[in-house]
């Protein structure tokens, strides 16, 4: 049986005071044994951690007795092993960078639409389906017809919408009416966020996927699924499929793209070293260094100890 709970969770709600909230949070999860990363700003909270159910449990309802985090929602899964090295809580100016300061999702987002009404929505003739993330994360997996934006970074949205918006593209005005558009993300933050941009926008129709990508895989059958492939997620899990089991895939140490069964049979992949990917836009030297990473990664493995995040002497 999974020792490990993971928890990811969100919120945009007025911080102004985020700053000061980091070191007792931090002590907080290290005395819990959680690990993970959460960030602070202004407009709310972010991350996931993991841990002991017990000790995960006793963080959230840390956060929650901060009456601005009372409604706080975060989603489950479970993982064999610790999927994280160390706890980071960082300050940040987004918990979600878009560069945007317009943009308040607090008051703007688009309108919820829960998991079991995702796919009448997205079948509605007319409707504009985008995938907000990441390029290399729509590359394992999407729902059906969905717009891939080809971003590497969500801070290019913006400018992909602006683009689009123009006339012939994807987001241009349908005789005179802006389209009815329809958003979705890994956990639900990217997209609420997109949605209160294309409200700024003028766009009166636009919805988002409640609880993302996770909260559908979790809660619809695949037998009623439009998803294809795997989604991606920012842990030691790398993928999940349907039921949030996890998927068939790794991840590169030099890039951080993720690898399927085949890139891994490539001769361009060498374990913590290159990938199909990467092998290409790193020298040699650079290779020469990932190679003794990887050496020291191993060595630690067979002495059982920890190599990655461990917190060094007086850091």
């Amino acid at each position: 049986m999974s020792r490990f709970l993971t928890a990811a969770l969100y919120q945009f709600v007025e911080l102004p005071d985020f700053a000061a909230l980091q070191a007792p949070l931090l002590a907080h999860c290290e005395a819990n044994g959680v690990k993970g990363t959460l960030l602070l700003a202004a407009e709310g909270i972010n991350g996931t951690i993991a841990g002991l159910p017990e000790g995960v449990h006793a963080v959230l309802a840390y956060l929650r007795a901060d009456p601005r985090l009372a409604k706080l929602e975060h989603k489950e899964a479970w993982a064999e092993q610790m999927p994280f090295y160390r706890m980071k809580v960082r300050l940040k100016r987004e918990i979600v960078t878009m560069g945007v300061p317009e943009v308040h999702p607090a008051l703007m987002a688009g309108e919820y639409v829960k998991p079991q009404d995702w796919n009448q929505l997205i079948h509605e003739p007319g409707v504009v389906l985008v995938d907000t993330r990441n390029d290399y994360e729509v590359s394992i997996g999407s729902f059906e017809g969905a717009i891939n934006p080809h971003t590497s970074s969500f801070s290019e949205l913006p400018g992909w919408v602006e683009r689009e918006m123009a006339e012939g593209g994807k987001l241009a005005a349908r005789d005179g009416k802006k389209p009815k558009v329809a958003m979705f993300c890994t956990g639900g933050i990217r997209c609420e966020k997109s949605t209160a941009l294309l409200r700024s926008k003028g766009f009166e129709e636009v919805y988002h996927l409640e609880g993302g990508i996770l909260k559908y895989l979790e809660t619809v059958p695949e037998a009623q699924s439009t998803w294809q492939g795997e989604c991606f997620v920012f842990d030691e899990r790398v993928s999940v499929g349907h039921g949030l089991k996890p998927g068939g895939f790794t991840l590169c140490r030099s890039c951080r793209d993720p690898l399927s069964e085949e890139d891994r049979q490539s001769p361009l992949y060498e374990l913590g070293v290159s990938c199909p990917h990467c092998h290409g836009k790193t020298s040699d030297e650079q290779k020469a260094g990932y190679r003794e990473r990887q050496r020291q990664v191993e060595l630690a493995e067979k002495r059982q100890a920890a190599h990655i995040g461990v917190r060094q002497p007086g850091a």
